[in-house]
């Protein structure tokens, strides 16, 4: 053979990767509407080529990456980002990312759960006293069953997994706060103090997290255009109603008019098409949002009552603190006071002293010579007694004289 073609081509090591680059692909766990999940490896560009998302919607749901929680419809694709749980939902099937996740087990064996029961239809009243009266109720009228979209299955168990893992959170917060929260009121000291502080640092984190969610469900509730853009199959299903329409008008331009009557009664239908059309155009614009509206409302009122727990415990620890506040504040007067006394005991000690000096002066007095007979011993030794108790109960008497001066002036309690 030729040896230029033979020739091997020089083999190039693989350029390393640099620490704390995204990978190339990213496993996630493909759910569809019907049929069976898959788990796979999914490069950005691709899942962007399967549910139309920008660059910046899926780094939302990085893992690696704190991106607060948050819903936000799309075009094709509904963006779920709810604690731990991280999902793309189109009309057909939903996208999982990082399913290995331990915490994502009982999300995963919800929504299986969910889309393994039958489509529940929500009838009118009339319906259901026709199948109180017959068998020919059995079978719900045209327009009465109203099945819930595939993309609302998953966001209502996203919303049901999310509350309850917060609730799950909020009820031990609470089983370990107040207990905690009372033996500080009975004990205050430097362990009590540290949990507590814990306790509360733990409670502003899970209230933020419990409002971020809350707020955003407000404001979908609010803005009718954001709920409208979650109506995947709905907006599907006028995609393919508009692409019918294209090819029915294709080939009627394409076949000839040989008659005017022909013509006349087509240009009556074209005219009746466009006011469907229209129609169909102005509920695709201004779709009716009741269905996501009460399903977002029945979440937030939810998420509402967690943050009122959450608000309450709050105001339980914001009381604990005005109390022990109080109580330091008591003991900090008491100790001032005690300070008052002894400063007062101090400076009338020190009255005493200076008489003391004034008679170890070297100064000679009568008191201080030496006695000639026995008698002026005894009367100095009297008159020792007689100054020395006459110093002590003159300094007592100055002392609590001080202290009622004290009180009566409510200094001292």
């Amino acid at each position: 053979g030729n040896p230029r073609m033979e020739r091997r081509q020089p083999q190039t090591a693989p350029a390393p990767r640099r620490k704390g680059a995204p990978a190339a692909s990213q496993e996630w766990l493909v759910v569809p509407a019907a049929g069976e999940e898959s788990t796979g490896e999914f490069g950005r560009h691709r899942i962007m080529e399967i549910t139309g998302l920008p660059a910046r919607d899926l780094r939302m749901l990085d893992p690696q990456l704190s991106y607060p929680s948050t819903i936000l419809g799309r075009d094709r694709a509904v963006v779920v980002n709810l604690e731990h749980v991280k999902a793309i939902v189109t009309a057909a099937e939903v996208l999982v990312r990082d399913p290995g996740n331990p915490r994502l087990r009982p999300f995963l064996q919800e929504l299986h759960a969910r889309l393994a029961l039958p489509d529940a239809s929500t009838t009118n009243p009339a319906t259901d006293d026709m199948e109180l009266g017959g068998d020919q109720g059995n079978v719900p009228m045209p327009g009465s069953a109203k099945i819930q979209p595939f993309e609302f299955k998953v966001l209502e168990v996203c919303l049901e997994h999310t509350c309850k893992c917060m609730e799950s959170e909020t009820l031990a917060l609470e089983k370990e706060a107040y207990p905690a929260l009372d033996k500080l009121t009975s004990k205050v000291s430097t362990l009590n103090l540290e949990h507590v502080r814990q306790i509360k640092s733990r409670l502003v984190e899970l209230t933020g997290r419990v409002q971020k969610v809350r707020d955003d469900i407000e404001q979908l509730v609010d803005d009718d255009t954001d709920m409208s853009e979650m109506y995947l199959t709905r907006k599907l299903a006028f995609q393919r109603v508009d692409e019918s329409s294209v090819k029915l008008d294709s080939n009627k331009h394409a076949s000839p008019d040989h008659e005017d009557e022909k013509l006349e009664s087509r240009e009556e239908e074209d005219s009746g098409d466009d006011i469907e059309s229209s129609h169909a155009s102005s509920a695709f614009v201004k779709p009716d949002v009741e269905e996501l509206e009460m399903l977002l409302e029945a979440y937030f009122v939810q998420f509402d009552g967690t943050l009122n727990k959450l608000c309450h415990l709050r105001d339980y620890v914001d009381d604990t603190e005005d109390y022990i506040n109080m109580m330091l504040d008591e003991k900090q007067n008491q100790l001032l006071q005690m300070g008052v006394m002894l400063t007062t005991a101090t400076v009338v000690i020190t009255a005493g002293i200076v008489v003391v000096s004034l008679f170890g002066m070297n100064i000679h007095i009568e008191l201080t010579l030496d006695p000639e007979t026995p008698e002026m011993a005894r009367i100095k030794n009297r008159k020792f007694w007689e100054t020395t108790w006459a110093t002590v109960a003159g300094c007592a008497a100055i002392y609590i004289l001080a202290i009622y001066a004290g009180k009566k002036s409510k200094y001292l309690q």
